[in-house]
């Protein structure tokens, strides 16, 4: 007799560079044939790494799963400054990249730990006044908008081969990592822009234990449901109530 409960877990998407989140939670619903699916922090299209997807009553577990503090992989293009502070933007402004050593980058990293505020870019999808701000940045106008309460618990200098700097950072949710790269560039001096970014991990979970699109399109629906981790085992018992 066929299994005809409806599917639910947390599933660990490895996302590719260039769909929206949005994108990736219509592929899931095909795949598993539920609509009752929604993802626990976004990525933007040139982003790729861990998405998080809460699939039937995972959902409700939402809340928790956004909660978490978040670990990043970017690389950071100086001289080069964009309206997105990525690089899917149009260039603002071009700089010499001037000689810069390694203990130069960390002495500028270790200036942007901690708590602070950090201002949302305009291409980004928060909302203000129930209105993403990204659609108004595409019509040209920039409005004024409340600074964000963010937590940097590390950045880490992984390579520094001109003009790219290369980096890790782990931090509190909600935070703008190309926001970081744009505030390093300037403390530089020349600017720069995020030209890569990859999550790798969020709470608990990591991108290693991650499957991609692809690899789930050739699988088989028990295999796919076998991809599914049970709420109790994702989420702390404290946190279910």
């Amino acid at each position: 007799m066929s299994d005809l409960r409806e599917p639910e877990g947390v599933l660990l998407i490895d996302k590719q560079r260039g769909p929206t989140s949005h994108d990736i939670v219509d592929m899931i619903r095909r795949l598993y044939g539920t609509r009752k699916v929604g993802h626990a922090g976004t990525l933007d299209p040139m982003a790729t790494g861990l998405l998080i997807l809460l699939i039937g009553k995972a959902t409700k577990v939402s809340a928790y799963m956004m909660s978490q503090d978040k670990a990043y992989e970017a690389d950071l293009t100086l001289g080069i400054v964009t309206d997105s502070q990525d690089a899917e933007g149009e260039t603002r402004e071009t700089h010499p990249v001037p000689e810069l050593t390694d203990e130069a980058i960390r002495a500028a990293m270790a200036k942007m730990l901690g708590d602070q505020y950090q201002m949302p870019p305009m291409h980004s999808a928060r909302k203000v006044n129930g209105v993403p701000l990204y659609k108004l940045a595409h019509k040209g106008q920039e409005i004024a908008r409340e600074p964000r309460f963010i937590r940097v618990e590390s950045m880490d200098l992984l390579r520094w081969s001109a003009p790219v700097i290369s980096f890790k950072t782990r931090c509190t949710k909600g935070t703008y990592v190309r926001t970081l790269g744009h505030d390093l560039g300037k403390s530089l001096g020349p600017g720069g822009h995020l030209s890569a970014l990859r999550r790798t991990a969020s709470g608990t979970h990591d991108v290693a234990q991650a499957v991609t699109i692809d690899a789930l399109n050739t699988m088989t629906m028990p295999e796919r449901l076998a991809r599914l981790i049970p709420i109790a085992t994702a989420v702390p018992a404290q946190a279910l109530g």
